[in-house]
């Protein structure tokens, strides 16, 4: 991704990150620890947003609160790591 594309996706995701900070500030206090996973859905979608932006990181955070149900397992689940494009002509 471009320097440009980068700081856009930045832009994008900052009222993101921003409604997630004021939640685990003002809001997740106020309610009992239920999370089944570690880290935390909202330390989740933090870090998939800031490691992949606003798309992918909010496909990730929507995907990760669909698994979190009473009869889900838990655990640990981090975001996956971010790798590096492939060149297409590498075998």
């Amino acid at each position: 991704m471009s320097a440009v594309g980068r700081v856009v996706g930045k832009a994008v995701a900052a009222p993101l990150v921003g409604l997630l900070l004021f939640y685990q500030r003002f809001i997740s206090p106020m309610t009992p620890p239920t999370c089944r996973y570690y880290p935390s859905c909202s330390t989740y979608a933090l870090t998939a947003l800031r490691r992949f932006g606003p798309v992918k990181g909010t496909w990730l955070a929507l995907r990760r609160l669909g698994r979190c149900h009473p009869w889900a397992a838990g655990g640990v689940d981090h975001v996956p790591a971010r790798h590096p494009h492939t060149p297409a002509h590498a075998a």
